[in-house]
């Protein structure tokens, strides 16, 4: 059991996280949605309430380097475990440089199937590191190449979200000379299908089955517009459909004679290569589940397949995984369980499971004490409704607050993230809005209640709007004068702040070199009363007199 604080009793009301998804502190405005918002409460809160600074990526969140972005999985990891894990990408590096990846018997079996049929890899095509990496792929084909199959056909999803917006021949234009010249007269690659992650496969927490959909006729099944390269596939697209970024591309099929090159059939094997899970479910459920029922499957290829990682651990999905993810232990969701505090989770769709899996260590089932609010997300672009289900969650919040049920509530307002990965600096700007205007209902709900609240983000997004040059760090220009659009993560950190409504003046927070996402489940835990679990990181709660 986690030991009570000799020095304090804990707070007396109840304790709020709120995690406003996207919501970076920037170096230079220009180019922030956030600067440009209207925010009266965020401002308020920053002007009078004590606040920090936080790492949100890179080493902070068990990213490889501190060049590598954060993303809400390993952030919500850190938050709600409190500690650092090595994460999917670093795994997976990891596994590849020591080679362990290829001695495991998924590997082993994966190729095996290959060598009698076709190999296929189906995944986020970019060095983005936060869904998958390039070089994972390429190392991937190359020990194919080695082990001796000899036939690998890629499903390319393009980026333009972890990486700038229309730079998919960046990499598919390198990567069809590499398949050319790994090829010969024993070993066939090339590239056999894609189009947009957010067009085709890639949907999540079961938003959108229609993407998936998309993205099995088209890897599967072969079905689509038919080009004769990948690269002359983007250039077309792009031409079809102009203004079009990569990530809402449609989708496309290489051929040759009229025929796919790639379809999957049986007997052959099947990687999808992303490590990180909740965009990896749904396209997985649809190659393994025998009873399958989310849309026509038209044939359904046996096949020996495989995930980078494995995407779902209390559900086993999928039962083929190459490098184990990490095993994070002693989450505070279970610690504070067994203290016998009630926790209350709420967000809508796009971010239910990162503060209800993610949070608990990559777990799916509840803790004893733990209630889950889901509220359904609105299947539109994001920038056509970017203040998403802000007010829904809001009232959920308001409501649990005013309830007394709940000692802990947590929820994410995904706005800052879903409407600044589109690019639409304005949309942005709303999204901004919306969430500091829902901020201010659930404060007030905190204050009647004579609770606390921290306010933070998982990593930063809207604060960067457009590409910076790497120089002079000012809003990097396309050829037209207009500045080019920023859909990535950013390394900016983000804020903790803490609002304090329950009469006790003394709490306060501290600000040290490496605060970061994972100091807050300690945080938590002393506003409780509490001291840390063992294995947590710092508490950035201060007493004064």
């Amino acid at each position: 059991m986690l030991k009570k604080l000799d020095s304090f009793a804990g707070v007396a009301g109840p304790l709020v996280v709120v995690v406003m998804d996207g919501y970076g502190l920037p170096e230079n405005p220009v180019g922030s949605a956030i600067a440009e918002a209207r925010q009266p409460n965020l401002d308020r809160l920053f002007a009078s309430s004590p606040h920090i600074r936080l790492r949100a990526h890179g080493t902070a969140v068990g990213m490889p380097s501190d060049d590598d972005m954060g993303n809400s999985e390993v952030g919500h990891n850190a938050i709600g475990a409190g500690q650092v894990y090595a994460q999917g990408a670093a795994l997976v590096a990891n596994a590849i440089a020591e080679g362990t990846i290829w001695a495991g018997q998924a590997w082993q079996e994966i190729v095996g199937a290959a060598r009698s049929g076709v190999l296929h890899f189906i995944g986020l095509f970019s060095d983005g590191n936060v869904h998958s990496h390039i070089d994972h792929l390429r190392a991937m084909v190359e020990r194919a190449k080695a082990e001796g199959v000899k036939t690998v056909r890629i499903h390319v999803l393009l980026d333009g979200r972890d990486v700038p917006e229309t730079s998919a021949l960046d990499y598919v234009v390198p990567f069809e000379a590499f398949l050319a010249g790994i090829s010969d007269a024993g070993f066939d690659a090339r590239i056999a299908s894609g189009g947009g992650r957010q067009n085709i496969t890639m949907d999540r927490y079961d938003a959108n089955w229609p993407m998936v959909e998309r993205g099995w006729r088209t890897h599967v099944l072969g079905e689509g517009p038919q080009f004769a390269s990948a690269s002359a596939a983007v250039e077309a697209l792009r031409a079809q459909y102009p203004g079009t970024i990569d990530q809402d591309l449609p989708p496309f099929v290489i051929a040759a004679d009229g025929k796919p090159l790639g379809s999957i059939e049986d007997g052959d094997a099947v990687v999808f290569f992303n490590f990180r899970g909740d965009r990896a479910l749904e396209i997985t459920r649809a190659f393994v589940e025998a009873d399958f029922d989310k849309f026509d499957r038209v044939r359904h290829p046996r096949v020996t397949y495989a995930g980078m990682l494995q995407y779902d651990g209390d559900l086993h999905l999928p039962e083929r995984f190459l490098v184990p993810p990490p095993a994070i232990r002693d989450t505070s969701g279970e610690w504070f369980s067994k203290a016998g505090i009630t926790q209350f989770a709420c967000s809508e769709t796009q971010k239910f499971g990162h503060v209800t899996y993610f949070w608990n260590g990559n777990r799916s089932g509840k803790f004893d004490g733990e209630t889950y609010l889901e509220v359904p997300s609105d299947v539109v672009p994001f920038e056509q409704r970017p203040w998403m289900k802000a007010a829904e969650i809001a009232d959920a919040m308001v409501a649990a607050i005013a309830s007394g049920q709940y000692k802990v509530l947590r929820c994410n307002f995904a706005n800052g993230d879903m409407v600044g990965h589109t690019g639409n600096f304005r949309a942005a700007t709303m999204a901004v809005e919306a969430v500091d205007l829902a901020l201010g209902r659930v404060l007030k709900a905190v204050e009647a209640a004579g609770g606390v609240a921290l306010i933070t983000a998982d990593h930063g997004n809207a604060d960067e709007m457009f590409e910076l040059d790497k120089k002079s760090k000012q809003p990097a220009r396309n050829a037209d004068g207009s500045f080019k659009a920023k859909t990535a993560h950013t390394l900016n950190p983000v804020p903790l702040i803490l609002f304090n409504a329950s009469g006790d003046a003394r709490l306060g927070l501290r600000q040290t070199a490496d605060a970061g996402l994972s100091n807050i489940a300690a945080t938590v835990a002393n506003l409780l009363g509490f001291d840390k679990h063992p294995a947590w990181d710092e508490s950035l709660l201060t007493l004064g007199e």
